[in-house]
């Protein structure tokens, strides 16, 4: 995850007005529902690589998900949705609109300030501008409870400082302000009395800051309990996930959770029974990680290293009784400077993302990167613009086209490179190849471009 160093009181403030302008540009507009109207636009592309084959069982339908459930939506970060211009604005609106989707925003940083400089007293600016261009732009909004005010995790009170963001922000809070945490949490439920979802803290921060060895589960675990009862006790119709933990997964170990993509670190199973087995309660279980072990390794390759999301998530279900499980982020890039040409980066994505319904995810939180300016990979829409890119039509798509419930057809490719996911009204194929190839899927032939990816009805 990328850290947000959020800014300066004064700062915040300024970009807080852009965000409330933002909203008010939306509002003028009216919200609209997804509709399901259309054909999204096809993406094709060109770079060299492997070709690698579909695993088997890309035809199995996965088990139900609730219709209640939304599946596809994004994070908030820090300068993600914020420009003073009002082209930019109404540009970032129109695309919001066009395709509502799930919209989370953590309580302090990735975008907000210090929700509580002093005890008691609150600053709303930020979150209240957020949770605006959600209702607006037709969101079904979600709110991270993290992270934490300075002062309960032994800084001074007041106002955070430039200079301690990035130093501080992934700190937990002391054990003697849990507490004080969960209060704010339950000011936070109950000021915003339309937002449903609840994600408790975020990867253990501050509680397992080295993954070579345990992670300080039973402190977590303290904290969660305390935020599930004092959200629970003033808003009982709150939904409420956890724990939030990264299933980080190496070449190998003796964990029991394995695939050809590696071995799930065994301190992450650790603390995620630990914490299933204590906790006061869950509505649903959260969850991130990423398709790259820990040494930025892409087994048996990018496309093949995938199927990590679906086995994982077939883990959790059996382990959780069927409980519904979010993915919070997900990543499927190494972390040690790797950079595919945009086709390449977006055919992975694309897979990914087949993968997690497959495997009957409820829910996928795409973690939107942040820039001001200049490029941003994987950036929904242009920072400069606002103008949607081909990474928002591809979630959006996947939206409209594959919400929870949907009902997943078995259909296969001839051609293995091509990786399938198809719908009573649409399909969806995905060239994994560097290479143009001929596919008959559902009795048509398809030409696919190296890396296209395609939508068309049926």
């Amino acid at each position: 995850m990328v850290t947000d160093n959020g800014g300066s009181f004064w700062r915040r403030l300024g970009r807080a007005a852009g965000i409330t302008a933002l909203a008010a540009v939306v509002a003028s507009c009216g919200a609209t529902g997804t509709g399901g109207q259309g054909t999204p636009p096809q993406e094709t592309s060109a770079a060299p690589q492997t070709r690698s084959a579909a695993p088997e069982g890309d035809a199995v339908k996965p088990p139900p998900v609730a219709q209640d459930w939304p599946r596809w939506g994004f994070t908030h970060t820090g300068v993600s949705a914020n420009n003073v211009t009002r082209r930019f604005e109404q540009v970032v609106a129109g695309s919001l609109e066009r395709t509502p989707m799930l919209q989370n925003q953590h309580i302090m940083g990735f975008g907000a300030m210090n929700p509580e400089p002093y005890p008691g007293e609150f600053i709303w600016e930020d979150l209240d501008s957020r949770l605006n261009l959600m209702k607006m732009s037709g969101a079904t909004p979600v709110i991270t409870l993290c992270c934490a005010p300075d002062w309960m995790k032994g800084g001074p009170q007041g106002p955070t400082e430039e200079s301690a963001w990035a130093e501080h922000l992934e700190d937990a809070p002391y054990p003697q302000h849990f507490d004080d945490f969960a209060k704010l949490s339950a000011a936070v439920a109950e000021r915003y009395s339309d937002v449903k979802y609840f994600m408790v803290w975020n990867e253990l921060k501050g509680f397992w800051k080295d993954h070579a060895k345990p992670a300080d589960y039973k402190g977590y675990t303290q904290l969660y309990n305390k935020v599930y009862d004092a959200v629970k006790k003033v808003r009982p119709d709150a939904m409420i996930g956890g724990p939030y933990i990264g299933f980080d997964s190496n070449r190998k170990g003796g964990s029991e959770l394995r695939g050809d993509w590696g071995v799930v670190n065994q301190h992450v199973i650790d603390a995620f029974d630990y914490w299933f087995e204590h906790k006061k309660g869950a509505d649903f279980i959260v969850v991130d990680g990423a398709s790259p072990t820990d040494a930025h390794e892409l087994l048996p390759d990018e496309f093949g290293a995938l199927a990590k999301f679906a086995d994982v998530t077939e883990w959790l279900r059996k382990k959780t009784g069927d409980m519904p499980i979010w993915w919070s982020e997900w990543y499927f890039v190494p972390e040690d400077g790797t950079r595919w040409k945009e086709p390449r980066r977006l055919a992975v994505q694309a897979v990914s993302m087949i993968e997690m319904a497959r495997g009957g995810v409820s829910t996928a939180l795409y973690w939107n990167p942040q820039a001001k300016e200049g490029e941003c990979v994987g950036c929904m829409w242009d920072p400069r613009s606002g103008a949607e890119t081909p990474t928002g039509r591809l979630v959006a798509d996947f939206t409209r086209w594959f919400p929870a419930g949907a009902e997943l057809d078995p259909v296969t490719s001839s051609d293995p490179a091509v990786r399938v996911l198809a719908q009573p009204e649409q399909l969806l194929l995905v060239n994994t190849s560097d290479a143009a190839v001929t596919t008959t899927v559902d009795g048509k032939e398809h030409r696919l471009k190296a890396y296209e990816i395609k939508w068309t009805g049926r």
